[in-house]
C-alpha cells in the first residue's frame, strides 16, 4: 500500500501484481457540504490533492487492469434530504456540483490514455452494472467504463435509484429490494467477485447474492497496456 501522505489514509493503491492494481478512494473525509442540485460550481467530493493523485497514480500504473475502488457511485442519484449525497446531482447537461472533479478525472484519463478502468462502488445497498459511454453523455470528454456497484452484505436493502444522464451511464443489470428497507433474511444481499486470467488478462466480473449464486456476468477484454 502506498501514499505520500501516510500509512493510515484510506485513499491509498494496492497492487496485486502486473494484471492488477485497485486505487481506493475515501469520498468522506475530503468532501465539501452536500450541495443542493441546482449548485453548478464545483463542489469537493475528492479534494483536489486526492484527484490529483489519482490520475498521477493510476496514468502510471502498468498494471493490465485498474480498478477504482468508490465509496460511492457516479451516476446513481443519491439524496439528504434536499440536499445531493453522492456524486450526482439529478439534472441532465453539463456537469454541476460534485460531478466537476469526476469530469476533470475522466477527462485526464482519456487524456494521459490510460485504459482498462473499472470502477467499484456501494452505498446504495443493492447491486447494478452500469456501462458509461460518451455517445450517450453530456459531458463527452471521455472513454467509455464500467461500474459495479454492489451491496449490503449485513443491512437492508433498497433501490433502484434513479440514474443521471451526465455521464453517459446505461443500465445493463440490476437486482433491488422486493420492497423497501427489505431485511438481510429476504436473500436481497449482494457482492461482487472478479477474476482476472494470467494468460488473455479478460477481467471476468460477476455480481452474486447472499449464497454466492451469479446473477450477472461479464467478460471484459483487455485493451491494451498503458
Amino acid at each position: 500500500m502506498t501514499h505520500p501522505a501516510g500509512r493510515n489514509r484510506i485513499d491509498r493503491k494496492v497492487s496485486y501484481g502486473p494484471l492488477l492494481d485497485v486505487f481506493c478512494l475515501d469520498m468522506r473525509t475530503y468532501r465539501g457540504a452536500n450541495p443542493a442540485p441546482g449548485v453548478a460550481g464545483p463542489v469537493a467530493m475528492l479534494g483536489a490533492e486526492q484527484a490529483a493523485w489519482l490520475v498521477r497514480e493510476v496514468a502510471a500504473s502498468k498494471a493490465a487492469w485498474k480498478v477504482i475502488a468508490s465509496d460511492m457511485p457516479l451516476g446513481l442519484l443519491v439524496p439528504d434530504g434536499n440536499e445531493i449525497e453522492a456524486v450526482a446531482n439529478g439534472l441532465a447537461g453539463a456537469p454541476g456540483g460534485r460531478e466537476h472533479e469526476i469530469a476533470w478525472v475522466l477527462s485526464q484519463f482519456k487524456r494521459r490514455k490510460v485504459r482498462n478502468t473499472v470502477w467499484l462502488t456501494a452505498d446504495v445497498h443493492y447491486c447494478a452494472a452500469h456501462h458509461y459511454d460518451p455517445s450517450r453523455a453530456a459531458f463527452t470528454d471521455f472513454d467509455p467504463f464500467w461500474e459495479l456497484v454492489a451491496g449490503p452484505v449485513n443491512a437492508g436493502t433498497f433501490g433502484p435509484n434513479g440514474l443521471d444522464s451526465t455521464f453517459g451511464p446505461k443500465v445493463e443489470f440490476v437486482k433491488a429490494a422486493d420492497f423497501p428497507s427489505q431485511p438481510p433474511s429476504g436473500g436481497n444481499q449482494f457482492f461482487g467477485h472478479v477474476e482476472i486470467d494470467p494468460r488473455t488478462e479478460v477481467f471476468t466480473a460477476s455480481l452474486r447474492n447472499l449464497y454466492g449464486e451469479v446473477l450477472w456476468r461479464k467478460d471484459l477484454n483487455p485493451a491494451g497496456r498503458h
